[in-house]
């Protein structure tokens, strides 16, 4: 599906393909904000669809349509129930092509993206560099709201490709398992207040979704550099599985999505990660640079 890497496509690319009628093309935004206070504030991107999207496109709520309420923790995978009906709401399901986006540098869209593998399903990539290298390439916007053209999706739940807390607890000393912390470099050490209890997952590595992505354009880094990263951490060996977390669940997601890019598609994702491992004080916690 891609002219560039494995589940990302190109804006020329989705240009080229505009109007076809299999192809649903999705704009996943979410705005995260920290204020002051420390609290966090989530908005779901509407409003900013509303004012310039891809023409053709839909908008897909992940915090309200795609996650479930009655988890602790914001962002929670939807049940394969309640994402079937969300998916297929928006005009995903079968014999449709998915082209997901976001406003950003694709951290949203890569974590629709991982929810969809998640139920099975396949046939959908990421806009490498999202809204922005849409505009960059000079390509039309509208502000017109789509209606979607409802689809059927059948969800075949992969239970390999997320991890609860507990599974995590019990793999800590298991070698067979690759723990990655995709947040960025002070909170992986813990000098950054922004959860409960500082530090990392022992024995898990740092290597942050920031350093994945080209800075100036927002777009992955290439596929050669990607392999670089991620097999200089041992992230491409076979004969381990990779399991990333972050706060949340989202940069987490993006971080599979590259190692994806990169030609590792079985990666697991922490869904509760930092938000669920530091609310329960009996589980360790490392700080420093080092993994132990």
């Amino acid at each position: 599906m891609s002219d560039t890497k494995p589940n990302t496509v190109s804006a020329e690319w989705l240009y080229e393909q505009l109007g076809d009628e299999d192809l649903v093309i999705v704009d996943a935004t979410v705005h995260l904000s920290t204020p002051p206070d420390g609290s966090v504030h989530i908005e779901p991107g509407l409003a900013t669809y509303l004012e310039e999207h891809i023409p053709g496109a839909v908008y897909a709520d992940l915090f309200t349509d795609f996650s479930d309420h009655e988890a602790p923790q914001p962002f929670t995978a939807a049940s394969s129930e309640r994402f079937a009906t969300a998916a297929g709401a928006v005009g995903i399901g079968e014999g449709r092509r998915v082209v997901l986006y976001d406003q950003k540098n694709g951290i949203w869209a890569a974590r629709l993206w991982w929810q969809l593998r998640l139920e099975g399903f396949d046939d959908a990539a990421v806009l490498d560099g999202g809204l922005p290298a849409w505009k960059a390439a000079g390509y039309p916007l509208s502000d017109e709201q789509v209606v979607p053209h409802g689809a059927t999706f059948t969800s075949q739940h992969r239970p390999e490709l997320v991890r609860s807390t507990e599974e995590i607890a019990a793999s800590l000393d298991d070698p067979n398992t690759l723990i990655i912390n995709a947040l960025d470099p002070a909170t992986y050490r813990g000098e950054s207040p922004s959860y409960p209890r500082r530090g990392h997952i022992p024995g898990s590595i740092n290597i942050p979704f920031g350093d994945l992505v080209d800075p100036s354009t927002g777009r992955l880094k290439p596929a050669a550099e990607l392999r670089e990263i991620f097999d200089k951490a041992g992230a491409l060996n076979p004969d381990v599985k990779p399991v990333t977390y972050c706060g949340g669940g989202i940069a987490a997601s993006g971080l599979a999505h590259a190692l994806a890019a990169a030609g590792r598609s079985d990666v697991a994702v922490y869904d509760g990660s930092l938000n669920a491992w530091t609310a329960d004080e009996s589980l360790p916690l490392v700080e420093g640079p080092d993994p132990r």
